[in-house]
């Protein structure tokens, strides 16, 4: 996800990095789609300290559902909210596609705009391509996924102790993980008209990488996946954490560069 930059967000195909994919060539492409892969690696300071913003935010965001629970909030959120779950009670499916296809696409512009890219120059391309792997990729998939997540631990193996949450996190990571960065990979080839055999280059180079990335920030973020948030809003709780991790990364990535360059 960014050749420069951008390293860890990723894990299920977030929209790419804060610099112009298109016209790079094969050996680039990974470095600038994906967002856990870099063959470059940032300083450790501006590493850290990205994981620490992350980490708080993410406390933070605990920290305002229990709120919401405990004490009452604005009606007119409430309203929102009411709404939002009306829809998504009635069309499950379809309501998790178009979330994911609209948080993917924010993901995009605010990772170019992070560059320093105006709004005016943002690659609407690179957005409609984020939009449509979000919307018939991570949504649809990811729906099916926590459904099947949840049927295998509490249906058949009939695991609901609190303590359930750990091996739901470890077959998250062995098995959806990488299958959604290689279905990413997969998806945005395709819609770049990429050849197989550079598709199939990218996913052999990318998947150990990927899966070592997303250890660093997505066991930490599915403790509460899997066990506070209901299944119906898992979709949704991962896509804001992602949009929160892909404008940290490319904010302190874009730091980092700079500060070499004036060293230089």
């Amino acid at each position: 996800m960014k050749k420069a930059s951008l390293k860890g967000l990723l894990n299920f195909l977030f929209p790419s990095g804060a610099k112009e994919c298109d016209d790079m060539g094969e050996e680039n492409f990974v470095d600038c789609h994906i967002p856990g892969y870099s063959k470059r690696t940032y300083d450790k300071k501006t590493r850290h300290l990205g994981f620490k913003l992350v980490s708080v935010i993410i406390l933070l965001l605990f920290l305002l559902a229990v709120v919401v629970q405990v004490f009452p909030v604005n009606e007119d959120i409430n309203f929102v909210w009411a709404s939002y779950m009306e829809v998504l009670t009635a069309s499950p499916l379809q309501t998790k596609a178009i979330t994911s296809a609209t948080v993917y696409a924010i993901g995009d512009v605010v990772s170019q705009q992070t560059k320093g890219t105006k709004i005016s120059d943002i690659n609407r391309m690179r957005v409609v391509r984020s939009l449509i792997a979000g919307l018939i990729g991570h949504g649809p998939l990811s729906h099916v996924w926590y459904n099947f997540n949840e049927l295998v631990f509490n249906d058949i193996m009939h695991w609901t102790a609190w303590w359930s949450v750990f091996p739901k996190v470890v077959l998250d990571q062995c098995t959806w993980g990488p299958f959604w960065n290689n279905t990413y990979i997969l998806l945005i080839g395709l819609m770049k008209r990429d050849s197989l055999a550079t598709i199939w280059s990218n996913v052999k180079r990318t998947t150990i990488p990927l899966i070592v990335s997303g250890l660093k920030l997505w066991p930490f973020v599915h403790l509460i996946t899997y066990g506070l948030i209901p299944i119906e809003n898992r979709l949704l709780w991962v896509d804001l954490v992602e949009i929160v991790w892909v404008v940290i990364l490319a904010t302190q990535a874009a730091g980092a560069s700079e500060g070499k360059k004036a060293s230089d």
